[in-house]
């Protein structure tokens, strides 16, 4: 299984340096020219350009990205997320990438209504060189099949010293930047450098993407290695990110975390309610069966599959809507095939048109090809075909 390794621990993470990194590390920094022709049309854009250098960081040679950028104001965080959306469909990113993309945003935001109780339109996350770091990071991820693998990272350093905010001086590190971690619950690492290492977009982002935190690499075989440099440089360490992919057999071998609960006075109402909600906050799969329970009452049982690190706050949310008073948390073992998803052109009835594709394989050999749902869909009713017939005929050339 394809597995990434980000490494903060040297010297932290923002956007950009990530972004700088995975381009490195995967060469496809031409991956970016739709994003960036997208980003010009915005409303609020008068003019954005990105050139990809490569510089000195310290006696390691790595990517840094020079942005330039002229935007007519900052923009409202209601007005980032129809944006970032818009540009999402714009550049093809799929369905997962796209959920990881605006969880990363709500991330930022959320953290920052809660720390200051007011309207985004002059923060500066709101800029257009925000939303370029998020979505060309989670473009190259998904592009390059690492969304279909395994990441994971190490602590990040957060440094120290004091930055200013709108109301003045505080101590690193930033607030937003504890509260996206703390809503993860992501362990950090410490440095003495007087200066300002994890940002938010760069915490957001890693918190979003990073599936476990482990202490040193874990066991694979390095393929690439890459490498991004952002503004700072840090006396005495190496001011860079590096990225790492790999190859793990093992990892095939996988785990989950599944939730169970018996429901025997739910509307049904609220259990589909629920569902939703879950689905929304990331769970994997959502499903519901019936039994009988206690007194031979019928029960609906509703089984949440999930991670390590999302089942606290779906169990939350879950006893919060059902008002259950106890909750099976099941720690399952699983073998799961590589998965890559791809784009490719299909014919239906005399019409092209681009379907992301997810192959399976399994030692190599490959077990399953299926198209994306939606795309299908789409098809169907541009064409107004029954969707079945879609789906046959790409099957066929999919063969």
């Amino acid at each position: 299984m394809k597995v990434l390794v980000i490494d903060p621990k040297t010297a932290g993470i923002s956007g950009d340096m990530l972004l700088a990194a995975l381009i490195d590390l995967t060469g496809s920094g031409d991956l970016l020219v739709p994003l960036i022709d997208a980003i010009n049309e915005l409303p609020s854009c008068e003019h954005f350009s990105c050139e990809i250098q490569d510089v000195d960081a310290g006696g390691i040679t790595a990517k840094k990205l020079a942005i330039t950028i002229r935007e007519k104001n900052h923009r409202h965080h209601d007005d980032m997320r129809g944006s970032a959306e818009e540009i999402a469909q714009t550049i093809g990113l799929s369905e997962i990438a796209r959920k990881k993309a605006m969880a990363i945003i709500n991330d930022l935001f959320c953290a920052d209504g809660k720390l200051h109780r007011s309207k985004f339109q002059h923060h500066a996350m709101a800029s257009v060189d925000t939303l370029f770091d998020i979505l060309g990071s989670v473009l190259i991820l998904d592009r390059q099949g690492f969304l279909e693998g395994e990441i994971c990272g190490t602590p990040p350093v957060l440094g120290s010293g004091f930055i200013r905010i709108a109301g003045g001086e505080i101590a690193c590190p930033a607030p937003i930047v504890m509260e996206v971690l703390s809503r993860h619950r992501v362990p950090y690492s410490a440095f003495p450098a007087d200066m300002e290492l994890t940002t938010p977009t760069g915490a957001a982002i890693f918190a979003n993407i990073t599936e476990r935190i482990v202490e040193a690499y874990p066991p694979m075989t390095p393929l690439r290695v890459g490498y991004g440099t952002g503004t700072w440089s840090i006396p005495g360490r190496t001011s860079v990110l590096r990225v790492v992919e790999g190859t793990n057999f093992d990892a095939i071998q996988d785990r989950i975390i599944m939730l169970e609960t018996n429901l025997d006075d739910a509307p049904g109402e609220t259990i589909g309610f629920v569902v939703e909600r879950l689905r929304e906050a990331g769970a994997v799969d959502v499903y519901v069966s019936s039994a009988y329970g206690k007194k031979n009452r019928p029960v609906q049982i509703l089984h949440i599959i999930t991670n390590q690190i999302d089942y606290p706050k779906l169990m939350e949310i879950l006893m919060e809507e059902t008002g259950t008073l106890g909750v099976r948390i099941l720690d399952i073992p699983r073998l799961v095939a590589h998965r890559v998803r791809q784009t490719t052109k299909i014919m239906v009835d005399g019409q092209e048109f681009d379907i992301s594709v997810k192959t399976s394989t399994v030692d190599g050999k490959i077990i399953a090809k299926k198209a994306e749902y939606e795309d299908l869909k789409r098809i169907a009713r541009s064409l107004n075909i029954p969707l079945n017939n879609v789906r046959e005929q790409v099957l066929r050339q999919l063969q």
